[in-house]
């Protein structure tokens, strides 16, 4: 043990690593429905390792690591933040003030009755809130207070320990309200409502959960009998819901098939379209043939995002009406994605500036049409370094800016600066694809191991004074991190349910997107059956997600007011 214990304090970046492992392994054990994630779980190993063996990472590790993340967060939802600020969606700003005004209440209650020092006033408002990101704009807030540094120290140290009680507390609490017992109170069958709603939007099939058996995009070749004398567009308009002829096939060559092309006796017609469309082929031209030199048509996809000139907030269906049949002819929609949530595709769901949607078509089909939508995005492009890194600085800058405010500086530091320079440069990227790249895999790894870093870091360093924090609150933690969850989730259930009528499943969406809550989400889609819920939820995460990091330096002012 001593050896081991060497081994980390002479090594720090081993006990990160260590901390990383065993803290994404515990993250991914399910317990019922539930799972800590690789995040929380990375912080309470830390936290046993920190007890164990004194160990620390370095000051700036932990600032580059958090710098990383929260401009990250801040890019990625940009795009879908300045989005939502339109008529239609503000009204859903309701939420995101509901668990900030009742968040921060909590918290100044619970400082009050239970005597909490900042660290645990700020750890606790975060892990209630289920929102990591506070812990870094909280500790930046902190480190500049006019304290001695061991207090400093041990105030930051508290953060994350409470942090990490609520948050587990808060995890359970979302995710089975949310799921389980808001329907029950709410007195509705979720799937059967979810599978109202979405057949609202567009009909089809309910469960997205479940795999095709049959590709719902397929390609047919047909000998031309019954079409005989037909043209092209006579042909597609019997076959209807978007099936296209791509190609005719007449002796050994290849015509040019546009809608004026008549078809002759003996004519391969190459058809893509949807399967329910294609499946009539055989009666409407004739009977289908094995595949032969010609028919070797190949489809190419491409991811879009959705910046076209002029184009404003719109449903699914509003935007096909504003391109002529005649510029989308052979191209289908597949997805529509917006901070790596995939959105229902149905006439209903509606599109923003900056979601991206994956279009399948032949590479002539595409190249047309494309640009009448957005930007298409090059596959070859990871990152552009150049453009992230002048966001970082941009945002380490902004951060530096102080407000002295009697004897409490108030100061954005660096979670609040890369926030908002990452919102303003992807905003920016959203209306100027061309620069900035950031694929959305390549983010999610920066946002996911930066996050983790800064936690276990905090971890690390919480670990010595835990038990002593525990000790001085009891139950008093967990029981407030539970109310922290549960009180603004049941407000704006009401709200949502009773006042703005919203529909069950939107409504469940909402309440898990003002927590920020990927868990709790996730849990009411599988228990609705299919992606609604995600429509509020997107539109509310975006906004809390900008929100409730600004929260740190207002809750330690605010705690530090009050005596914490």
């Amino acid at each position: 043990m001593d050896w081991v214990k060497n081994i980390i304090q002479s090594t720090p970046e081993i006990a990160l690593f260590l901390c990383l492992a065993l803290g994404f392994a515990l993250g991914a054990v399910k317990v019922w429905k539930l799972s800590l994630g690789g995040v929380a779980g990375t912080l309470i190993v830390a936290i046993v390792v920190g007890m164990i063996a004194d160990v620390k990472l370095n000051d700036e590790v932990k600032n580059i690591a958090f710098a990383m993340f929260i401009f990250t967060l801040g890019y990625l939802s940009g795009p879908s933040f300045f989005a939502s600020l339109n008529r239609t969606s503000l009204k859903y700003g309701v939420f995101t003030c509901i668990e900030v005004v009742t968040v921060l209440g909590i918290t100044a209650i619970a400082v009050l009755i239970m005597g909490l020092d900042v660290g645990t006033a700020a750890g606790l408002m975060a892990g209630g809130a289920t929102e990591s990101a506070v812990v870094g704009t909280a500790t930046d807030s902190i480190a500049k207070l006019p304290l001695p540094a061991a207090e400093i120290a041990t105030l930051q140290a508290n953060v994350g320990t409470a942090y990490s009680i609520s948050y587990i507390c808060g995890l359970i609490t979302i995710v089975i309200m949310s799921s389980q017992v808001f329907p029950l109170i709410m007195r509705i069958d979720l799937r059967a409502e979810a599978e109202k709603l979405w057949r609202k939007l567009g009909g089809g099939s309910t469960d997205e959960n479940a795999s095709p058996a049959l590709p719902g995009l397929v390609g047919r070749a047909h000998q031309v009998v019954a079409a005989d004398g037909r043209t092209v567009d006579q042909l597609e308009t019997a076959l209807g819901k978007g099936a296209a002829v791509e190609r005719v096939l007449r002796g050994g060559d290849t015509l040019t098939a546009d809608g004026n092309t008549r078809l002759v006796l003996g004519d391969i017609v190459m058809l893509v379209g949807p399967r329910e469309a294609v499946l009539a082929g055989d009666k409407l031209i004739g009977p289908e043939v094995a595949p032969r030199r010609g028919t070797d048509l190949e489809l190419d996809v491409a991811d879009v995002v959705v910046n076209a000139k002029g184009f404003s907030t719109a449903t699914l269906g509003e935007l096909r009406e504003q391109i002529p049949p005649q510029a989308r002819h052979g191209v289908f929609m597949s997805t529509i994605t917006r901070m790596d949530h995939e959105l229902p595709v149905k006439n209903g769901t509606e599109i923003h500036k900056g979601d991206t949607v994956r279009f399948t078509g032949t590479k002539s089909d595409l190249a047309a049409f494309t640009p009448k939508v957005g930007f298409r995005i090059d596959p070859a492009v990871k990152f552009d370094f150049v453009f992230i890194a002048i966001g970082v600085v941009l945002g380490f800058m902004i951060g530096k800016l102080v407000l002295q405010l009697g004897d409490v500086p108030l100061s954005l530091g660096t979670g609040g600066g890369c926030l908002l320079s990452g919102l303003a440069f992807g905003w920016f990227r959203a209306r100027r694809p061309q620069i900035g790249q950031y694929h959305p895999a390549a983010a999610e790894v920066i946002k996911t191991l930066g996050l983790a870093t800064f936690i276990c870091a905090v971890g690390l360093t919480s670990g010595p004074q835990a038990v002593e924090l525990v000790k001085q609150f009891g139950f008093g933690l967990p029981i407030a991190g539970i109310l922290m969850t549960l009180l603004p989730a049941s407000l704006s259930l009401f709200v949502a349910w009773k006042l703005m009528k919203l529909p069950a499943p939107l409504a469940l969406g909402a309440v898990t997107g003002q927590q920020c809550s990927t868990p709790g989400v996730t849990a009411v889609q599988q228990a609705a059956g299919n992606a609604t819920p995600l429509m509020t939820y997107t539109i509310v995460y975006a906004l809390s997600n900008v929100a409730l990091p600004l929260m740190g330096p207002v809750v330690v002012a605010m705690a530090r007011a009050l005596g914490g």
